[in-house]
């Protein structure tokens, strides 16, 4: 005789994906839906995980708008929640202009008028890594932990919810 499976949730996968024009304006609207859809997701706005996050999108988002244009090619935000923390990916679609990985990042210099954007990811994400991509192009994958992280998804995957 066999045991019968114990009982299982459904598994829910807690993503979102959008992509968005590579503009300042889809930079900053990205910034925006991804504060959104956290806050939906039980992040409040104004929490140190929002906050990071922000930073972090707003960062990567401008870095992919700047640095990773290719006329006529959007870019992609995609947030989930992996085990234990808020995983954060921005792609674009240009393939041969790589930004430096966790632990190359130079600082800058007091009066350059830009360089800081990874260095604030390094600062605000646990960890970061940059992705090549098939098709071409590149992510760039930052996590910031959520100590709440079990609390948040078993609320999120609530029957009614």
């Amino acid at each position: 005789m066999t045991a019968l499976p114990a009982a299982q949730l459904p598994a829910t996968v807690h993503a979102f994906s959008q992509r968005f024009s590579s503009t300042p304006l889809g930079a900053r609207l990205a910034r925006h839906l991804a504060l959104t859809q956290l806050h939906s997701w039980g992040i409040p706005h104004g929490s140190d995980a929002s906050e990071r996050a922000a930073a972090v999108v707003a960062e990567l988002a401008a870095n992919a708008v700047t640095h990773g244009r290719v006329p006529g090619r959007d870019f992609e935000l995609r947030l989930s929640l992996p085990t234990g923390s808020l995983r954060i990916e921005v792609t674009d679609t240009r393939a041969e202009r790589h930004p430096p990985g966790p632990g190359a990042v130079r600082p800058s210099r007091p009066l350059d008028e830009g360089g800081r954007g990874l260095t604030l990811v390094d600062a605000l994400a646990d960890r970061w890594q940059v992705l090549d991509r098939n098709p071409p192009g590149k992510t760039v994958l930052a996590e910031i932990d959520l100590p709440r992280w079990l609390s948040l998804v078993r609320r999120l995957s609530a029957p009614g919810r």
